[in-house]
């Protein structure tokens, strides 16, 4: 968190607060329409996803749940800081149901793992195969994040099974969970959409600013900008994704400042998307409350 605000410090300094007051004035109609329409998208696939590695661990749950309770854990992701205490709450409430936290944890850390493991592979394909704008190859500091955290991925598996509790217990779950044949087939299709349409609402926050960029030139920034948001050192997900966004933005010619512009609208675009799940947090806490014996209940009114 402090990293974030520092992050967010530096940028008012270096570019003034015009950017981020013109991040927040364009998140008005036809952006939020469509970012509504394909966050419900993308929260299906994680949905999906989820259900797939939790079945694979023996705590299923149907799809109407995950897709509630995912809505539930974006919204919380993207008002506290961190984000990812969205996720702790939904794994935990989803723990308490199947009647077993620690799958249900690992579960969820899969889950995760498992997309953002899609979205590094999808990020470095898209750099190398695709030629960065302004006329050079990938800058070597976007191609450095996405290679040292696609590392990350390989060499931590092999360092925990130098522990052979902790590692049989790794390979277990990655075996049964996530490269299962009934599992690892939609996980690759589920987290491709999702980071796809993640991407499509960063072309649009883009557009809503008025910027004449075309999608393929814009596509790199956008991923590369998706990677670092997922930091977990921003303020209610402000931070990493405004900066990187200036950095990306500038290292191309089109100006930190709109990098930061976008990078707001994007952020805007997103929390409003995630409404819903606020919507379903209401909505079950009035449910709690109705369903609460009163204080004064007796112990026959509380039975029935």
């Amino acid at each position: 968190m402090t990293g974030g605000a520092a992050i967010l410090a530096v940028l008012v300094w270096r570019v003034g607060t015009g950017p981020l007051v013109d991040g927040l004035r364009l998140t008005t109609g036809w952006p939020i329409a469509a970012a509504l329409a394909i966050t419900s998208l993308t929260t299906l696939c994680c949905a999906w996803r989820w259900r797939l590695v939790a079945g694979g661990l023996g705590v299923e749950l149907p799809l109407r749940t995950a897709v509630a309770a995912y809505y539930r854990s974006q919204f919380l992701n993207a008002t506290l800081p961190g984000g990812v205490v969205g996720d702790v709450h939904r794994a935990v409430r989803h723990g308490r149901e199947v009647g077993d936290l620690g799958r249900s944890l690992r579960a969820v850390a899969w889950e995760r793992a498992s997309g953002f493991a899609v979205q590094l592979v999808l990020t470095a394909a898209v750099l190398f195969l695709l030629s960065w704008p302004a006329g050079s190859f990938v800058p070597s500091p976007a191609v450095t994040v996405v290679v040292i955290a696609s590392v990350a991925l390989i060499a931590v598996p092999l360092f925990l099974n130098l522990s052979s509790r902790i590692g049989r217990a790794f390979t277990s779950d990655l075996r049964d969970a996530v490269l299962a044949p009934r599992a690892w087939p939609g996980i690759l299709l589920a987290s491709t959409v999702a980071v796809l349409g993640h991407a499509s609402v960063f072309l649009i926050a883009v557009r809503a600013t008025g910027a004449d960029v075309s999608p393929t030139r814009l596509l790199p920034l956008a991923l590369v900008v998706l990677t670092a948001s997922a930091l977990p050192t921003n303020i209610a997900g402000w931070g990493p994704r405004e900066g990187a966004a200036a950095w990306a933005f500038s290292s191309v010619g089109l100006g930190a400042a709109l990098g930061v512009t976008v990078a707001v609208a994007y952020g805007m675009l997103a929390l409003v998307a995630t409404l819903p799940g606020a919507v379903i947090l209401l909505a079950a806490r009035r449910r709690t409350q109705n369903t609460a014996p009163s204080p004064t209940a007796t112990p026959e009114q509380v039975a029935r």
